[in-house]
């Protein structure tokens, strides 16, 4: 039984459907109203209404931490901000943004955090470093800055979560590896929905080709702002592909126009600003047995508290200067003790 519990890391590193069209059956076809049934996965997160000052020479490992969230400006960095405050994690005053979002203030959790533009980077990451010298950088900005990002912080020696998707991913864990600097590297920062990722892995590996000859469909939709193709669905497509399914990434077929989300997918309205939907659907040579799996995510508390858990994770393995220095969100999953 142990060798079923043993997952790889590597499906991590990955990152128009006719079954919508009218006129189909249930016979390997899915009718149009069902090909999303609403089963959300969402988590609050509660908040203290004052605000809540933290001393970063406390006793508490968990509060000397100090933190600096680059993508501050966006939804995913507002909401890992509220999480780590309520963690009781340092936030670091100072962010990384876009060239016009240089100088901006962004106002969290009773913080004036300081965007800085690409043009000054290095020197102010050195700077917040020797201040903070436990400090640990959390990515979630765009696709097209993950490598460049990923080459100052190892330069400068930080520890990093990178949870942001897209870049090229080879190049990127080169880097890291040459580097020897600690880093956590997943496309998918939900706790729950990393676990089914390794089951889904775990059962690539141990049966390989069990799908043989069937055909897969994909859809994922997620707010209209992401314009990469979801890194979950790929890590998921990996394994299928291992399980003898032929699919290409091209394939997948990505839902961003609202409309579409609402009527098609079957988004609440509520949440088209921050959502993650996802569906994988596969039907035998003879449309005779079909299998659906499906994960849906309203909101960003999910990934906001994986990302904290992953923060607190990271700064254990610095701090007990650990051999490995590259890990996923499995990893995380098992170390076993999170919030």
């Amino acid at each position: 039984m142990a060798s079923l519990l043993k997952v790889s890391s590597s499906v991590f590193r990955s990152e128009k459907l006719p079954f919508l069209s009218k006129g189909k059956t249930r016979q390997g076809l899915l009718p149009k109203r069902a090909a999303f049934r609403f089963v959300p996965v969402a988590l609050s997160l509660s908040m203290s209404t004052g605000t809540v000052q933290h001393d970063q020479k406390s006793d508490s490992p968990d509060i000397a931490i100090p933190i600096m969230v680059n993508g501050c400006t966006g939804k995913m960095g507002k909401a890992i901000i509220k999480a780590a405050d309520f963690a009781g994690l340092h936030i670091v005053p100072v962010s990384f943004g876009a060239e016009k979002e240089s100088g901006q203030t962004v106002e969290m959790c009773g913080k004036e955090i300081l965007v800085h533009g690409p043009s000054e980077r290095e020197s102010i990451l050195a700077s917040v470093f020797q201040e903070y010298p436990n400090l640990i950088v959390v990515d979630f900005t765009v696709p097209a800055t993950v490598n460049d990002n990923a080459e100052l912080y190892c330069k400068v020696g930080v520890p990093f979560v990178m949870g942001t998707t897209g870049g090229d991913r080879d190049r990127l864990y080169r880097t890291v590896e040459d580097s020897k600097v600690y880093a956590v590297i997943s496309p998918q920062m939900g706790k729950q929905v990393v676990a089914f990722l390794a089951a889904m892995e775990i059962m690539a590996e141990q049966f390989p080709g069990a799908f043989s000859g069937y055909s897969l469909q994909v859809m994922e939709s997620h707010q209209a702002g992401k314009s990469d193709t979801s890194g979950t669905a790929k890590a998921v497509i990996s394994c299928f592909q291992k399980l003898g399914v032929s699919f290409e990434m091209d394939q997948i077929q990505m839902v961003r126009d609202p409309k579409q989300q609402i009527e098609m997918v079957g988004v609440p309205e509520e949440h088209l600003s921050g959502h993650a939907f996802h569906l994988y659907h596969l039907t035998s040579p003879d449309e005779t047995v079909s299998f659906e799996f499906q994960h849906n995510v309203c909101g960003r508390s999910i990934y906001a508290e994986g990302t904290v858990d992953a923060v607190l994770f990271l700064a254990k393995k610095v701090k007990s200067k650990a051999d490995k220095r590259i890990y996923n969100m499995i990893d995380v999953l098992r170390e076993g003790d999170m919030r």
